[in-house]
């Protein structure tokens, strides 16, 4: 995306983030595997199946972070208190155990979870980039994340176990803290160039969201699961 051909050009940061990437959003968010997981369709190996992803994502986003936190544009979102990856590994041994698999396991053989760390591995290019995956996934993760939790505790009956993914103890308040995530993003201060060139990333986040729920959905028929009824 070029100035020219960005109508958000004018937008503040987050507005053009959010506006910029609603087509690649919707999409990512309407995935077969993901309607069959909030239906309750997916089993509980189809679900460490994901987290396994997930996990791959995180480490590198996570990483990228502490290796860039001097930067003014990653240090601006960078957020330690948002961090997902133990309570993936949390979450991930108790699906693994649900689904009668190696408790421990954390290799996935996965092309789309690998393309999308080394996405994220280049943003050590500029600062900029990171702020786009960093935005993509933990607003995602305290926005609509917040109801997937708790779909995913009423279809399986968890009692609260295994969603730990989506609880987030130093942030009991999501939307004051959104609130304030979207202003910093918006004093950054960054060029219409700059903006676009962040869109453009943020658009490709969701592109590989998309990948990852595309090839798990190719194994929808070993992972279905009749959903409880009422």
């Amino acid at each position: 995306m070029t100035v020219l051909d960005n109508p958000h050009s004018d937008a503040p940061l987050s507005t053009a983030m959010r506006d910029g990437s609603k087509t690649e959003h919707e999409a990512a968010e309407n995935s077969s595997f993901m309607s069959e997981l909030l239906g309750g369709r997916i089993n509980e190996a189809g679900y460490a199946a994901y987290l396994l992803r997930l996990r791959v994502v995180y480490e590198a986003l996570e990483s990228a972070g502490r290796n860039h936190h001097d930067d003014p544009l990653v240090g601006a979102v960078h957020d330690q208190d948002l961090e997902r990856l133990t309570a993936l590994d949390e979450d991930l041994d108790h699906w693994l155990s649900l689904a009668g698999l190696p408790v421990g396991e954390r290799h996935v053989d996965s092309p789309a979870a690998a393309a999308y760390a080394a996405r994220i591995a280049g943003t050590a290019e500029w600062g900029g980039l990171y702020v786009a995956h960093h935005y993509t996934r933990y607003l995602g993760d305290l926005s609509g994340g917040q109801a997937i939790g708790r779909i995913l505790d009423r279809e399986f009956d968890l009692g609260g176990r295994g969603i730990a993914f989506y609880a987030f103890p130093a942030v009991p308040k999501p939307k004051p803290y959104k609130d304030a995530y979207r202003a910093r993003l918006d004093a950054l201060g960054t060029t219409p160039e700059e903006k676009a060139r962040i869109v453009t990333e943020v658009q490709a986040a969701f592109q590989l969201n998309r990948a990852m729920f595309a090839e798990l959905g190719e194994q929808l028929p070993r992972w279905h699961r009749e959903p409880a009824t009422a």
